[in-house]
């Protein structure tokens, strides 16, 4: 009988599922994490503003930020986006590289990779205000990092190799924020502008710095997140692993999202969960959750064949770039405004905003619903 990891590794490069039986419970996640970012976020803080209730206040928590060490559902949304990279770069590299040859798909990386992270200079403004205003490094930019690195990884490495690269990873960066000592200040400091990811930022990342003198998406941080997309391919090798039947698969997705949430939590009493630093505990933590996710879609959607709800998340996850790019692009709130603004809005007193930002939600939907019924995407 052929190892687990050789049952893994055989279906690593097959072709992938053609686009017309692509996994819709992904698309559909990706959806989920952007419809947070365009829209559904600012209706709950509109309401919350006007219902300030237990059950709002418990949203709008959750949809905020934490300023620095902690978790909240909001620190979840950008790596699992990167999480989901790596679950579909296992499908699209393995029918590339079955179709066209290794050669071709470190190239589509490449090219990929590129265009991302010339986009997310794009979306932070570009050289509108100046060269020393270019913003080097931000979500795009390490979207397109992670996939760059994560993708070649996934393409040069047998699955021992991408686990111990992984790990190298996450131990190897709480090594470096934890031994190597700040100047002025010591080593282990994880406090903000304290710790050497601030500081190597501070000291190398050249131009505009989203902090000040430092950045989220800075230097160092980059390391533990391509981790976070390596663990994302992880689930897709688990997802294509023929050997499984469909609910084993959604079984070891909730234990390895349990196990993820429990280790990261562990590990954060010495290396706290912070989302601006990336720590190793919260890519842990985050993975972790974004296991759970995807088992929950899984079995929703692909098991369950409840699919008709998901078809509006389908829509934006199709096409998630370009909406992220439209909400840059065009002002969704001005456009709203001249719908139900004015004499609308004013006699909806303190519900006139959210009114608005419903509006704004919904004509993101009618957008990526109009591409969608097109058969017009995004193809970076």
């Amino acid at each position: 009988m052929p190892s687990t990891e050789t049952q893994i590794r055989e279906t690593q490069h097959q072709v992938a599922t053609p686009a017309s039986s692509r996994l819709m419970s992904l698309d559909a996640l990706r959806g989920f994490d952007m419809f947070w970012i365009v829209g559904a976020e600012e209706i709950v803080h509109a309401l919350h503003k006007v219902t300030p209730n237990a059950f709002v206040n418990l949203l709008t928590g959750q949809l905020t930020h934490k300023d620095w060490e902690g978790v909240a559902f909001y620190d979840l949304i950008f790596p699992l986006f990167v999480f989901i990279v790596g679950v579909s770069l296992v499908y699209s590299l393995s029918r590339t590289i079955a179709e066209c040859g290794r050669a071709a798909a470190y190239k589509r990386i490449l090219w990929r990779s590129a265009l991302l992270f010339l986009l997310g200079i794009f979306t932070y403004d570009g050289i509108a205000d100046g060269v020393e205003r270019i913003r080097l490094l931000g979500v795009l930019q390490r979207i397109a990092l992670c996939y760059l690195f994560a993708g070649f990884i996934f393409c040069t490495f047998k699955l021992r190799g991408m686990i111990a690269i992984c790990a190298a990873l996450l131990v190897g960066y709480w090594a470096l924020m934890t031994f190597i000592p700040v100047p002025g200040i010591g080593p282990g400091n994880f406090q903000e502008g304290a710790n050497l990811a601030n500081y190597i930022d501070k000291q190398y990342l050249p131009l505009r710095k989203w902090d000040g003198d430092h950045d989220p998406e800075g230097l160092l941080s980059t390391l533990p997140a391509i981790a976070t997309c390596l663990l994302g391919a992880f689930a897709g090798l688990l997802l294509k692993n023929a050997a499984l039947t469909e609910q084993q698969k959604v079984n070891r997705l909730v234990v390895a999202g349990v196990a993820g949430v429990i280790l990261g939590f562990i590990w954060g009493l010495q290396f706290p969960v912070i989302k601006k630093i990336w720590t190793s505990s919260y890519v842990l933590v985050a993975a972790g959750y974004s296991c759970i996710f995807l088992a929950v879609f899984y079995q929703i959607i692909e098991i369950g064949g409840y699919r008709k709800w998901a078809m509006p998340f389908v829509w934006i996850g199709m096409n998630a770039i370009t909406i992220y790019l439209a909400h840059d692009i065009i002002d969704f709130n001005k456009a709203a405004h001249r719908i139900v603004g004015g004499p609308i809005k004013a006699s909806l007193g303190n519900y006139g905003d959210v009114l608005v930002t419903t509006i704004v939600l919904l004509m993101s939907f009618l957008l990526v619903r109009f591409l969608y019924r097109r058969k017009l995407f995004l193809r970076l």
